[in-house]
């Protein structure tokens, strides 16, 4: 019989971790025993996801309000520090401002409208429209702010940000300074010390401040660099990545992955016999239609991933197919023909018109949000997910 089953993925539950445990014998151990407790086996090029979390939780990669705070005076000393484009998120940003307060006496906290980076809004942009406000060229203050928007809302948690931010850096002793600027130049009227606070678009808020006469800037993936009182940290991306762990605590993306993925796949190979590519994951990388949130908070989907995910898709559009060259065929000759087709395809089909709408998307880009919507982000339980049959196609029927 044909298989009927193309690609299959599993949330894979696995014991609570900490600090120390060994992940490469937990991970590949829970994957088999669930393929063999579900009836199914492990195959060359399956694909076993683990999520971040779980990796900084088996380092104890931590850091507290007091690391953070000391690291930002070593940096930046303690008079006023600009801060520009922070995100909008109690569990992204709150414990990190507190940290960044602790260690200034006054912070200039500069906002992105009408959204933040990553799409969380601020600012009704109809209303912008209304008032003849333009986000590219005008600077407002909380005062302007609030005369044209009010209390500003998020529209899923509910919280007025513009608040709650000031809330937390006047709660650690620090004066506040809210301005709303999409130019970080502006934060320099007010700093000449910034902290660049946004994620995928650093590097140019860097080079623009520095361009403008800044006096020292550094970004958030300069922070925790290395261990400030025995704390955790990033080499490759500081403060980046990070979650909230508790009130007074963060967790940090990751360290040292490649060994961890590379470790993982080689458990798979002495149990099985078998290669399976293995990466960690972080968040995905898509964009919520209603809410208009593009999820992608961590500065990439998967800091660590086995060789054979390298690369992106090369695949044909089978519907294309069906209405252009085997437009005249139906059925089993049809199916044939595109099978054909598929098992001949070019190894490069940049620029083919038979491969247009496809996903020119990094393949750990693609997997990794698969991964995220699998495991998710609550109480489902299941911080790993074993893919398999993704590297297979049309033609492939065993």
């Amino acid at each position: 019989m044909k298989r009927v089953v193309g690609t299959t993925a599993r949330g894979i539950r696995i014991p609570i971790v900490h600090r120390g445990d060994p992940l490469p014998t937990i991970v590949a151990d829970s994957v088999l025993h669930a393929a063999e407790t579900g009836g199914y086996g492990v195959k060359d090029r399956d694909v076993v996801g683990i999520t971040e979390s779980v990796v900084a939780r088996a380092q104890g990669n931590y850091a507290s309000v007091d690391d953070i705070a000391a690291d930002v005076r070593d940096k930046f000393g303690t008079e006023t520090l600009g801060v520009v484009f922070p995100i909008l998120s109690r569990n992204r940003y709150a414990v990190l401002l507190k940290g960044i307060a602790r260690g200034a006496r006054h912070v200039v906290l500069q906002l992105s409208f009408p959204s933040d980076e990553v799409g969380n809004c601020l600012a009704d942009p109809d209303r912008m429209d209304e008032l003849g406000i333009d986000p590219w060229t005008d600077t407002l203050t909380e005062e302007q702010f609030r005369a044209a928007f009010g209390n500003s809302l998020h529209p899923f948690t509910g919280v007025d940000y513009v608040a709650y931010y000031r809330s937390l850096a006047e709660a650690e002793g620090a004066r506040c300074t809210i301005l709303f600027s999409n130019r970080p130049q502006t934060v320099l009227e007010h700093a000449r010390r910034v902290l660049a606070c946004d994620i995928h678009t650093r590097h140019r808020t860097k080079r623009l401040l520095q361009a403008a006469g800044a006096e020292t800037v550094f970004c958030l993936d300069d922070i925790l660099v290395a261990p400030v009182n025995g704390s955790g940290h990033n080499p490759d991306y500081g403060l980046l990545g990070s979650n909230k762990a508790t009130e007074t605590s963060v967790k940090l993306f990751p360290r040292d992955g490649q060994a961890l993925v590379d470790g993982i796949q080689e458990q798979f190979s002495k149990k099985t016999g078998k290669t399976v590519e293995v990466m960690i994951y972080g968040d995905g990388a898509f964009k919520d239609p209603v809410g208009r949130i593009w999820e992608l908070a961590d500065p990439v989907v998967s800091p660590a991933f086995t060789a054979g995910l390298i690369g992106l898709p090369n695949e044909i559009k089978i519907k294309f197919l069906a209405d252009n060259q085997f437009a005249d065929l139906t059925g089993e000759p049809l199916r044939q023909a595109i099978a054909k087709h598929i098992r001949e395809k070019k190894e490069n089909l940049v620029g083919a018109m038979e491969a247009q709408g496809t996903t020119p998307r990094r393949l750990t880009d693609l997997i990794g949000s698969l991964c995220d919507l699998v495991s998710g982000s609550g109480d489902k339980g299941t911080p790993v997910v074993h893919i398999q049959g993704y590297f297979d196609h049309y033609a492939v029927e065993d």
